[in-house]
């Protein structure tokens, strides 16, 4: 994920949940399903987002808390919020909301986070009124997407959102998938193509069912990337990129398009995970004690105002978030795996080493901002800020 310049960072807002209740399901695939949570009239503004932004859902399944990201993948519309869950293999969360989940089901939704949004028509995070602003001033804006699977998800609210602001706006996306029958939103996509034919274009790139075009067949890779880019896609006159899908093929697109010669500050990308499965994707905040002979580290931070402190084993080796779990349940986190940011806190005092970090600017790591799902402290002590 990658802020927006127009943004300050000091701008964002907190992370904090509010029990909505699901007032619609719709079948997107057969094992994908658009979920529209209602939102109250008081908690409304709470809720506006900018395209491109998730929300994380907390739900108690099984006796276990389970939390997971989203994108929201409708335009700003007030007092709704809409998101596209996606069954992966073995996923208890996206299981139960492709198969149990039901209409009036009450669930815990943070509100809108993240700023994988776009820097050439977004002057301000949470502000739908000034996105639509600002896209009306630009000429030719081209923005291109490339995504896979549920990485379509926020690249149908961009792509909506900039195409109805801006009568000169182009988008083009390619558009990976194994069939056509995996094709999430195929018939909002038609009908974007069908709205703007001069100004939307998506390639279907199916990985295991063959297509007329050869180009537009089999897995997307270094060769075939490098050919779509020279025939298909106007590199030099895109303004802005968007990538969304697995590790491999984000981290692919990148190293290609700087080969390319393509600024890093337009490129923005979001990840489904860090592609390490072996990392642990959620935290307790249980498990670590004390070391009784004294050898911890301590651990101070604010949080909405208020102070806390916990001491960590040095042996433990544990992240400032686990350790803050256990004295504070409502310490902000969703993914715990260095991607969607909401963890984020600036060191005060003391010095630490960052494992992952696919969220944060340059200049917030250049000022003292970590993922602290990711951060360890190397000191006796360390003090971080939550609400800074």
């Amino acid at each position: 994920m990658t802020e927006t310049t127009d943004a300050p960072i000091t701008g964002k807002r907190r992370a904090t949940f509010n029990t909505l209740e699901v007032s619609g399901l719709r079948k997107l695939t057969d094992d994908s399903v658009e979920v529209t949570f209602a939102v109250p009239e008081e908690l409304a503004d709470d809720y506006d987002y900018v395209p491109g932004q998730y929300v994380a859902l907390r739900k108690e399944l099984d006796g276990q808390e389970l939390r997971r990201s989203y994108s929201i993948c409708a335009v700003p519309q007030r007092g709704e919020i809409r998101v596209a869950v996606k069954k992966d293999l073995g996923g208890t969360f996206s299981t139960w909301a492709n198969e149990v989940l039901e209409v009036g089901e009450k669930i815990d939704v943070m509100n809108p986070q993240g700023a994988f949004t776009s820097r050439t028509n977004v002057t301000s995070m949470n502000d739908p009124e000034a996105v639509a602003a600002e896209a009306v001033k630009q000429d030719q804006t081209h923005l291109v997407a490339l995504a896979a699977g549920s990485g379509i998800t926020p690249i149908m609210a961009i792509a909506k959102s900039v195409l109805a602001a801006s009568d000169s706006a182009r988008f083009d996306l390619i558009y990976a998938n194994r069939s056509a029958m995996d094709v999430m939103f195929a018939e909002e996509i038609g009908d974007l193509k069908d709205k703007y034919p001069a100004r939307f274009t998506v390639n279907h790139v199916l990985s295991r069912e063959q297509r007329v075009a050869p180009l537009l067949s089999g897995r997307i890779d270094d060769e075939k990337l490098n050919t779509l880019l020279d025939r298909v896609i106007d590199v030099e006159n895109t303004d802005e990129w968007f990538l969304c899908g697995p590790f491999e093929l984000v981290q692919l697109a990148r190293d290609t398009l700087s080969e390319r010669g393509v600024a890093e500050d337009d490129v923005r990308f979001e990840l489904f995970t860090t592609g390490k499965p072996e990392a642990p994707q959620g935290q307790s905040g249980r498990g670590v004690e004390a070391d009784p002979s004294g050898d911890n580290v301590t651990i101070e931070f604010n949080l909405d105002g208020l102070s806390a402190k916990v001491e960590s084993p040095k042996s433990a080796h544990e992240t400032i978030l686990n350790a803050a779990l256990r004295v504070r349940s409502d310490v902000p986190f969703a993914c715990a795996g260095g991607v969607c940011g909401t963890c984020r806190a600036k060191v005060t005092e003391g010095e630490f080493t960052m494992e992952e970090n696919y969220a944060l600017e340059k200049d917030e790591v250049e000022q003292g901002y970590v993922l602290t799902c990711q951060t360890r402290p190397t000191t006796d002590s360390i003090k971080v800020d939550f609400d800074a």
